[in-house]
């Protein structure tokens, strides 16, 4: 079945939609975890009671609730893509391009080393999302 290109264009629109979702809560998270470092620094005390001052920490990160937020609504966004586009290309493209973002962002916000072989990991999954797009 041929697709008439605004429906092509509405598909891909949805699965970026929801791959970008997904590294901007990936991102925030990863983000928020390194700014609070070791969980067990937070802790309150010994036992159970201990465990609230790093759930504390977590739930009084803005980054991590806003993280948080971008991935419940990644969810909402992947039921809708799978509404008007084949699973079959859904969910590849929108791990793949998942993939590759969050290795962009990695170097880019975080500032995390991503060494040749991991481009060249990038590289190899733009060339998988051509040809399952095809």
């Amino acid at each position: 079945m041929t697709l008439h290109p605004s429906q092509l264009a509405h598909q891909w629109s949805a699965i970026a939609g929801v791959a970008a979702l997904a590294i901007a809560g990936e991102v925030l998270i990863a983000s928020a975890m390194r700014d609070l470092g070791d969980l067990d620094n937070h802790r309150t005390g010994p036992g159970l009671k201990g465990f609230l001052g790093p759930i504390k920490a977590v739930l009084s990160s803005v980054k991590f609730l806003i993280g948080a937020a971008c991935m419940a609504l990644n969810f909402f966004a992947m039921l809708w893509a799978l509404s008007i586009v084949d699973l079959s290309l859904a969910a590849p493209a929108i791990a793949s391009l998942t993939y590759i973002g969050n290795a962009i962002c990695a170097k880019l916000v975080l500032g995390e080393n991503v060494d040749r072989r991991r481009w060249l990991a990038v590289l190899f999954v733009c060339v998988g999302v051509v040809l399952i797009s095809k």
